[in-house]
């Protein structure tokens, strides 16, 4: 079976990215496991299907590079925001999206007609232990201890529709994110794994971060992990609310605020690589 995909990446987190408005997919998983080998495959963190929906203009279902199925994501969409008002399937400049994790709503900033940057409302920074889930009997788990390989982490655990866990650091780029990410992402207090971010604290308005997603490992960003680190960073005090806070992520810049509300607004860029054609029976 041949499939038209787009290759489309938000702040270098790629996905191969097929139009279910057009065309039908079946076994999603399998697929996203085969695109998203960089050597054998089309290459990217995964596989996103943009479909049709019944309460929103479009609805975004996305798969890790392992073949699981993820509750949302941050970068990729705005991608699909971009994929809509670039094929030019909606009107005006504010998308609504459907989710796993609910409805986000976006808001697609334009110069002279061309997609510059979409904003999206997040939703709630959920911090109670079984909205993330996490095995922990506390209200919260914020700046809190966890022992991960023999060393103990100032860890903040959050949830943006998807579980996180946001620790501190002095220097990302020193960490050995191959040997700790899977020792993070399967610990015991968190039943359906986790993504982990890596934080270093530049000032009140700018972090570094690196992250290490559950079923795909180190990706170049994640925007729900970036919206996780700055509302933990905000619970620790080292941010502001309604304070922008820019982060610098290996492969770009998202802005983000934590507001009164507890929910987090996201903006950054998304970008078209690459269209193409493959057939799915070459990789039987």
């Amino acid at each position: 079976m041949k499939l038209t995909f787009t290759k489309m990446h938000g702040a270098g987190n790629d996905y191969v990215y097929i139009d279910c408005f057009r065309q039908q997919v079946s076994c999603p998983g399998e697929l996203s496991k085969l695109f998203s080998d960089r050597h054998k495959g089309i290459g990217g963190d995964g596989l996103v299907l943009i479909c049709p929906s019944d309460v929103a203009d479009a609805q975004m279902r996305m798969f890790n590079a392992d073949g699981s199925e993820g509750s949302m994501c941050g970068n990729a969409i705005r991608c699909v925001s971009r994929y809509l008002f670039d094929h030019r399937m909606i009107t005006g400049n504010d998308i609504r999206i459907e989710t796993k994790s609910g409805i986000k709503d976006i808001h697609i900033t334009e110069e002279n007609g061309r997609f510059v940057s979409a904003s999206v409302n997040m939703g709630l920074a959920r911090f109670a232990p079984k909205d993330i889930p996490m095995l922990y009997d506390g209200d919260s788990f914020i700046a809190k201890p966890l022992e991960v390989q023999g060393k103990i982490w100032n860890c903040t655990a959050v949830s943006m529709g998807n579980p996180h866990c946001v620790t501190f650091v002095e220097d990302v780029d020193a960490l050995p994110l191959e040997k700790i990410g899977p020792s993070f992402e399967n610990h015991p207090l968190f039943p359906d794994r986790v993504n982990t971010e890596f934080i270093q604290l530049i000032d009140r308005t700018h972090i570094r971060m690196r992250v290490w997603e559950r079923g795909s490992g180190e990706t170049m960003a994640c925007g729900t992990g970036s919206c996780a680190a700055v509302a933990a960073c905000v619970q620790n005090g080292f941010c502001g609310i309604e304070s922008p806070v820019e982060v610098q992520l290996r492969g770009g810049v998202l802005t983000d605020v934590y507001r009164s509300d507890g929910t987090v607004l996201m903006d950054g860029p998304a970008s078209h690589v690459f269209e193409g054609v493959v057939d799915t029976d070459d990789f039987s």
